[in-house]
């Protein structure tokens, strides 16, 4: 069968699983999870309007979004059930969320934990919005004949879920890894991240009808920090450039013409830089301006070249006097 070439998503989509019929090819993009606290005045309004709520306000600039709070915690089927009601509007909105860390950096999950794991993600399989469950794995996990069996183990264990699978140590980058994803029809994850030593370098791989894509930034002076006077954040404090986007476009471009969906999440998250990185990959994908928050081209004048909008008039003295639910 010939490559399938992307096309705008025009209707909402389905989970991937093997039995699926052949479906248009989607591309979308977005940032890696909504709850920031310095995204506030940044990507959300500083003064927040009643019943306000992130994901609602992302899913009117973005298609997807990669839930980050499963990784620690199994996800709440109330609050699942929450979050499809906030991006209900957005028919073509697709959530990808990542499998609780137990699974990836703890091999002694149980049976109950499996369970719970996925009360939650069954809440978003039902209303079919469940795009993809993120397996990532930490660069201390190095290919070898115990850790092939324990991958291939937790895929088994999830299968009917769309899985894709993140391993960032270059020891994984082999044929027989890609062919081990193949044969559980499970996605591969490129990624950009900064080298240092044997890490995975950006590459433009599919082997199942998920294709993936995440940004983490270059912060090489931080990204193995063990520094305590170092904050968190700082791993992800990074601004790609147009130049540096520019190879990720072609291979995002390569990876559409392999996948039925096609998902790249921007993880570098702090201020709202994911954000403004995913509205520029948005553009130059699309070809075309965009809607931007306004807050966050009031901090990154640069995004007025792609807005699809003019900036708004000032309004800071008029907003300030007004109560949060009317602005």
């Amino acid at each position: 069968m010939p490559p399938r070439k992307p096309q705008s998503s025009t209707q909402t989509s389905q989970p991937i699983s093997p039995s699926d019929p052949v479906r248009t090819a989607t591309l979308r993009v977005g940032p890696a999870g909504w709850s920031y606290p310095d995204w506030s005045g940044y990507v959300y309004p500083a003064r927040r309007p009643k019943n306000f709520h992130e994901a609602e306000y992302l899913s009117t600039f973005f298609d997807t979004i990669e839930i980050n709070t499963s990784f620690y915690h199994p996800l709440r089927p109330d609050h699942a059930a929450n979050w499809l009601a906030r991006v209900a509007a957005n028919p073509r909105f697709l959530f990808t969320a990542k499998l609780w860390q137990k699974f990836t950096h703890d091999p002694s999950a149980t049976a109950e934990d499996e369970r719970l794991v996925r009360a939650g993600f069954d809440v978003l399989r039902a209303a079919n919005k469940l795009g993809a469950v993120l397996l990532q794995f930490p660069f201390s996990f190095h290919r070898t004949k115990e850790t092939t069996a324990y991958l291939s183990a937790v895929l088994k264990r999830f299968a009917d879920y769309p899985l894709v699978v993140e391993v960032r140590h270059a020891s994984w980058d082999s044929p027989e890894t890609l062919a081990l994803l193949r044969e559980h029809n499970a996605g591969f994850c490129n990624i950009d991240q900064p080298i240092i030593g044997r890490s995975f370098a950006p590459s433009a791989q599919t082997t199942s009808p998920v294709g993936y894509i995440r940004l983490h930034g270059r912060r090489y002076d931080t990204w193995f920090s063990e520094n305590p006077a170092v904050p968190a954040h700082e791993r992800y404090n990074y601004l790609y450039s147009a130049v540096e986007l520019a190879p990720w476009a072609a291979r995002i471009r390569k990876v559409t013409e392999h996948s039925r969906d096609t998902f790249v999440v921007t993880n570098n998250h702090f201020q709202g830089k994911a954000v403004v990185n995913a509205l520029q990959l948005i553009s130059i994908l699309k070809g075309s301006k965009v809607k931007v928050p306004e807050p966050l081209r009031q901090h990154y004048p640069g995004l007025d070249s792609i807005a699809d909008t003019p900036p708004a008039a000032p309004t800071l003295f008029l907003l300030g006097n007004l109560p949060a639910e009317k602005k």
